[in-house]
């Protein structure tokens, strides 16, 4: 069919698309709607509505296809019954194909047997081989207002009624136009984040950015400096921050961009030191000093005589260790655990912690004076919660990170999984994120990371439909009769025994009964059942 006769035929189906709908028409925009309706937000809805629409409207596939302003192209955005990579095959120039002449002209077409359609490009390669098979082919504009953002098409095998079905991709397009748009612009918003997070990337890389640190948020940057000033010196660094934030890499970056690069990064996690090992691990023994000495070992700070050494969780020493290490940091020197004998090492301490020193020290927990010889440089390394913007660069590098390692083809994680990654508190920080990450890759089956893949902890009412649609009241007096009910099965129905077990009187148990209209012999059973 030529472009003449795709426009004809749009023509004759419009002066017909005012007749009665049917049943099954009904059922579609109702289930459309309700899907609209119970959506935490519109744009989680485009790709259950295109999945509902293939079903229930017994289409192949189902695909929305968005208008990039910037580039001029309209690309496949969401789409059912298409893997991901012929999803990606889907991009049309302005008025090229079926597709992209809808989105130049605003126009629907419909193309009864794409076999005999030359504008039929097939770019997704979905539709190869159907060459004995009656594939029709319907594509419609998203309007909003006067201007087209995309479009809604579907394909459908067999003979199709060709005014019903463009009546109703219609309607479902009208129905969606708000979702959609709003899809668009937060993409339009997120690739403007990710030219400027590139920006920013190269603004830091002619300042100066540790090259193990991914980040870019204001709270970073401030990191960044921080550790530009002081890493040139052999000063004391205490780092502090809540378990998870990424210590040990700023612990690293210091070092490795010090004077002292060349020289050993030894790292000690003072927290799984036993007291009655910690002296010799630190400043090692000689061979007899105690049962299991067998030979002379060399502790963590010879070891890193000429570099860094790096301690870990250090509010866990006990004041003995507090002692050693104090004397460690004031004349540079120790004795080996049995030995007399006084070892002198040229070694930058840099500390770390998640406790919070001031209260230890107040508390008699924690050395003064060790506390002020730690404490000379001082950087604050923050929590997840305040660097949210450094989430989607986090999340890109653990995706390819762990398809890596896993042998995955992940490719992008879903824009409602995003989200819930952006809503989360993140108690445990990056280490949670590059654990939530790796789980997922693990369980994606499609080179996309979905929400569902997500640990169940991140999930919220909102995101799984279970919002309680209730009142508080309402709530409340289901979980007091739930508890009236448990506790008279317990008690087989004596009603005594169940007030003691919840803590009220007799006389409060039947008021609650009454007031749930239970009866306490529903629950009497023998004692041998």
């Amino acid at each position: 069919m030529t472009d003449d006769g795709i426009q004809t035929l749009h023509t004759d189906a419009a002066s017909g698309a005012g007749g009665e709908y049917k049943l099954e028409e009904l059922r579609l925009l109702s289930e459309v709607s309700r899907i609209l309706d119970r959506a935490p937000d519109l744009e989680s809805v485009v790709e259950p509505v295109l999945e509902t629409l293939a079903k229930m409207g017994q289409m192949m596939h189902g695909t929305i296809t968005l208008l990039d302003r910037r580039s001029g192209e309209a690309y496949i955005d969401a789409a059912y019954g298409l893997s991901e990579s012929a999803r990606r095959k889907g991009r049309y120039k302005l008025g090229e194909g079926v597709t992209g002449r809808v989105v130049q002209t605003g126009r629907p077409a419909v193309v009864p047997r794409i076999t005999d359609e030359p504008l039929f490009l097939d770019k997704t390669g979905a539709h190869s081989g159907l060459s004995g098979t009656d594939v029709a082919f319907i594509c419609v504009p998203i309007r909003v207002g006067a201007e087209v953002i995309g479009a809604l098409s579907a394909s459908r095998s067999g003979a199709i009624e060709v005014a019903d079905n463009l009546r109703l991709l219609t309607i479902v397009s009208s129905m969606l136009a708000q979702a959609v748009q709003l899809r668009s612009t937060l993409l339009d918003e997120r690739r403007a984040l990710a030219r400027e997070n590139h920006r920013l990337h190269a603004e830091l890389g002619t300042r100066w950015r540790p090259k193990n640190i991914i980040g870019t948020s204001k709270a970073m940057r401030g990191v960044y400096d921080l550790v530009a000033q002081v890493a040139p010196s052999h000063a004391t660094v205490l780092l502090h921050g809540e378990s998870g934030v990424g210590k040990e890499l700023v612990a690293q970056a210091l070092h490795f961009n010090s004077p002292r690069r060349k020289g050993p990064f030894v790292r000690v996690n003072c927290a799984a030191l036993s007291d009655s090992l910690v002296e010799s691990e630190l400043f090692g023994h000689e061979r007899g000093a105690f049962t299991g000495a067998i030979a002379r070992r060399a502790g963590r700070f010879e070891l890193a005589d000429g570099g860094t050494i790096f301690l870990d969780e250090i509010g866990d020493f006990s004041p003995a260790t507090q002692v050693a290490l104090l004397r460690v940091l004031q004349e540079k020197e120790f004795e080996r655990v049995g030995s007399s004998q006084t070892i002198k090492v040229n070694v930058r301490v840099i500390a770390a912690t998640s406790r919070n020193l001031e209260d230890r020290m107040r508390s008699g927990l924690f050395r003064e004076d060790l506390y002020y010889r730690l404490n000379v440089f001082p950087i604050p390394v923050p929590n997840l919660r305040e660097r949210k913007t450094d989430i989607p660069l986090l999340v890109d590098h653990f995706i390819e990170k762990y398809s890596r390692d896993t042998g995955s083809d992940v490719r992008r994680i879903s824009t409602p999984a995003i989200d819930m990654l952006m809503k989360y508190h993140w108690p445990g920080n990056v280490r949670e994120l590059a654990n939530c990450i790796e789980r997922a890759v693990l369980l994606s089956t499609d080179e996309v990371i979905r929400a569902h893949h997500l640990p169940p902890t991140l999930q919220t009412a909102e995101s799984s439909g279970t919002t309680h649609r209730g009142t508080l009241e309402e709530a409340l007096d289901s979980l007091e009769r739930e508890l009236l009910v448990d506790a008279l099965k317990n008690e087989r129905g004596n009603m005594a025994a169940a007030a003691r077990r919840l803590g009220i009187t007799e006389r409060r148990m039947g008021l609650r009964m009454q007031k749930y209209a239970l009866n306490w012999r529903q629950f009497r059973t023998p004692r041998n059942t």
